[in-house]
């Protein structure tokens, strides 16, 4: 399948997006992304004060908000460019999403994942047909076997997060959240390397000037809200999450959005996330990851500030193991 014609800022290296790529990245994606639906809970309301929106990209292709970057990059790329595949590194939902649109785009794939990432993201990555390369489970060993595999292939490279044309993409799910609920005060998003929440800063803004931005990230794996507290990207720190979609760093691209369009970093520890989780699963009946729950729990632990207030929540995937879920499995047996 061809390429759309490229948009506009979104075409050059290191330019953050803006509206007019999102729209374009909405319409290149239309026929292959889901339009996810925004959930309600009178229960979840009543515990956090507030009344939430949880837009579904659990519910999305791959099972989560990564696809729509992906396809929007990969969709982008020009014929000739496309035609010597994709490259990408990821700890497993965006190498799905690379592998998905890649083969509905018919062009090779080739994927770099740390050798600790969840099976069930593993066998996605397979599944759609890409070739996997492991390495250690840093940022710079996934950076230099994505290196090796470039210079090997000559294809393409669709970072996870440092890439425009993701951002764009990842933009998509706030331009959908906002038409579905109208008049928030508030939007929240997890944030690892940023791309989504960049992408969710910069469409809030231009759509609702005045709507308040706030990423959610694990107290242990602390480096976008360190980052933005000091005013330099902070790099090197180790991450000690269970959130295993949250353990990457900001790039130079995603700190400067980040720094200029969001209002804050909120933190919960990996108890808080789990306990939000399962008040996910139990209150909403959808299955999400820990990645996914994290602006709940920092939300559940701020009461006073969230007290009455209009709450957009993207719940941002759910793919998780669950022969390992983090809470006791009944006995099959007796179910209950």
């Amino acid at each position: 399948m061809a390429a759309d014609p490229p948009s506009s800022s979104a075409n050059a290296p290191g330019a953050a997006p803006g509206l007019a790529d999102i729209r374009d990245a909405a319409a290149r994606i239309a026929h292959h992304a889901v339009a996810t639906p925004v959930l309600r809970s009178r229960s979840l309301d009543a515990l956090a004060g507030a009344e939430l929106f949880f837009k579904c990209e659990n519910l999305q292709r791959v099972g989560a908000f990564k696809f729509r970057g992906a396809c929007n990059a990969v969709f982008a790329l020009d014929d000739a460019r496309a035609a010597r595949g994709v490259v990408t590194q990821s700890s497993g939902n965006h190498g799905a999403a690379v592998a998905l649109a890649c083969r509905l785009r018919g062009i090779p794939a080739h994927v770099v994942v740390p050798d600790n990432a969840p099976a069930v993201k593993l066998a996605a990555i397979r599944a759609f047909g890409a070739r996997v390369v492991a390495c250690a489970p840093t940022m710079a060993a996934r950076d230099a076997a994505a290196a090796e595999v470039l210079a090997e292939t000559g294809g393409a490279l669709v970072h996870p997060f440092d890439d425009p044309r993701v951002i764009a993409g990842q933009a998509t799910a706030t331009l959908e959240l906002l038409a579905q609920a109208p008049g928030l005060d508030v939007v929240m998003a997890p944030v690892s390397g940023g791309g989504l929440l960049s992408g969710t800063a910069i469409a809030a803004r231009a759509l609702q000037p005045g709507i308040e931005v706030l990423g959610a990230e694990p107290a242990g794996a602390a480096d976008a809200h360190a980052s933005l507290e000091r005013g330099e990207r902070v790099t090197g720190m180790p991450a000690d999450t269970v959130c295993d979609g949250l353990r990457a760093q900001l790039s130079p691209l995603t700190f400067a959005i980040l720094r200029r369009h969001v209002d804050g970093i909120l933190l919960a520890d990996d108890a808080a996330t789990l306990a939000a989780m399962r008040l996910l699963w139990e209150r909403l009946k959808l299955v999400v990851e820990p990645s996914a729950a994290v602006p709940l729990a920092a939300l559940l632990a701020a009461p006073a500030r969230f007290a009455g207030r209009r709450v957009g929540i993207i719940l941002s995937g759910g793919n998780l193991d669950l022969d390992r879920l983090p809470w006791p499995i009944p006995n099959p047996a007796f179910p209950c």
